[in-house]
């Protein structure tokens, strides 16, 4: 008999996480969201949303101010193991004074939203809603745009000992990852790869220890690629088991996994 132990992703990594929004990820930009000031002074957001559908109703509305969007989209149960469907609602607005949304353009692709908000001031200045120094009042200029904290992808702060959960999430689980054991004794994961496309997952049967790993190409504007490795879960003894033996479901930026007890 081969009993399979779930590994907790603080099982996955040295003493700390490579990113906090992801303990899987091993290397690329870190957090969340990403915000970028593009050439011609639109913004542009990567907002992980992990298990929305390519061709999902996203509703992405302005503020009655235009200052701002917010978005409002499902991830539905794509397995019957999920312990619920999550509902997303990321917030994004401007703090200056004279920044307001001129218009948008939204596209989902592999759980990730990406949007490119235009301002009416061509000025390249501002800040935007979620800073540290939120509630103060500031003014464009000329200097480049301050983003919020933490919105830097390579910012040390986003490395950490702890996970965080993800600030979209409104209803169901924040968190990257989830394991149960079913009644047949089979052990269920789900963890999420946000960006990584269908044909870029891998799962392995090695020394014991499955792993996945995952590769999420750069897309539009985003900074850089992504790459995602680690161990699920663990045999306790070292017979012969098949990758094949494992049925793995991927979509959308999230790859499950049922691996069976023998």
């Amino acid at each position: 008999l081969t009993m399979v132990v779930s590994l907790p992703p603080q099982s996955q990594t040295s003493s700390l996480f490579y990113g906090v929004n992801n303990p899987y990820l091993k290397n690329g930009p870190k957090g969340f969201k990403e915000y970028k000031i593009l050439k011609n002074g639109d913004t542009y957001l990567r907002i992980d949303l992990p298990g929305v559908p390519m061709k999902a109703a996203v509703e992405v509305s302005l503020w009655a101010d235009d200052k701002g969007v917010e978005a409002l989209v499902d991830a539905p149960k794509q397995h019957k193991h999920d312990s619920s469907q999550r509902t997303y609602c990321p917030i994004i607005g401007f703090m200056c004074g004279r920044c307001k949304v001129l218009r948008f353009t939204s596209q989902v692709c592999d759980g990730v939203l990406r949007l490119v908000l235009t301002p009416t001031a061509r000025i390249l200045g501002g800040r935007f809603l979620g800073g540290a120094d939120w509630e103060e009042t500031y003014f464009c200029s000329s200097a480049a745009h301050w983003l919020p904290y933490a919105s830097d992808p390579y910012d040390p702060s986003l490395t950490g000992p702890v996970l965080e959960p993800n600030p979209s999430v409104n209803e169901g689980s924040p968190m990257a990852y989830e394991s149960k054991r079913l009644p047949n004794g089979s052990l269920y994961v789900r963890v999420d790869m946000p960006g990584v496309p269908k044909d870029r997952f891998t799962v392995s049967v090695a020394d014991g220890r499955v792993t996945v790993t995952g590769e999420a190409p750069a897309v539009s504007h985003d900074s850089d690629g992504r790459f995602y490795s680690g161990d699920v879960a663990l045999l306790d003894t070292l017979v012969t088991f098949r990758r094949r033996w494992i049925k793995t479901i991927v979509k959308d930026g999230v790859i499950r996994l049922i691996i069976p007890n023998l």
